[in-house]
């Protein structure tokens, strides 16, 4: 692989292409695993576009990576974990006009007040999982990955992928249940 200021080999084109076309494709799932963890949409994107140099910056790799949906999912996640847990990333506020994509049917303004505050809850339920559970989460719910692709991708046993999804699933239905019951 040519690596001076010469042409650059067809075959690595064609990877950053896929590379290009692949985070196209993946950037509302991506935005929406991001939103999950950060809480906002204006970090997610701070995210998205600094997971996105950090792909391109290892795109010699992308030859020996099989499975470039779990890989690109795994490296935005990691992303985002080192965003959240670094002093100058001060959590914001969403932005009050800030809207999710809506069907062309627009629902009830006070169903959509409902629809919104549940997926809130949600949000801040995986918010606060554990690391772990809020990568196995996210990369079965927003990339849409399986059992195995995901033991793959973390490079763990697909018993302990389950595991974790399982925890996961059950911290937020916990979470999401003790939040609509009120104070005791």
């Amino acid at each position: 692989m040519s690596r001076g200021f010469g042409p650059v080999p067809h075959v690595e084109n064609r990877d950053c292409q896929s590379l290009e076309d692949a985070f196209q494709r993946y950037q509302p799932e991506l935005l929406g695993a991001l939103r999950s963890m950060l809480g906002n949409l204006h970090d997610a994107h701070d995210a998205l576009q600094e997971a996105f140099v950090k792909c391109w910056q290892h795109r010699d790799e992308l030859a020996e990576i099989h499975n470039l949906k779990a890989w690109i999912f795994r490296v935005t996640l990691n992303t985002a974990r080192d965003m959240r847990g670094t002093a100058w990333n001060r959590k914001r506020q969403g932005l009050a006009g800030e809207t999710e994509k809506m069907a062309d049917k627009q629902p009830a303004p006070e169903d959509q007040v409902v629809a919104s505050e549940e997926w809130e809850l949600i949000r801040a339920a995986v918010r606060n999982l554990s690391p772990e559970e809020q990568e196995v989460f996210l990369l079965r719910q927003n990339a849409g990955l399986t059992y195995d692709e995901i033991a793959v991708a973390l490079e763990i046993p697909v018993g302990t992928v389950k595991t974790r999804m399982r925890r996961a699933l059950l911290h937020i239905r916990n979470q999401v249940e003790r939040t609509l019951a009120g104070p005791p």
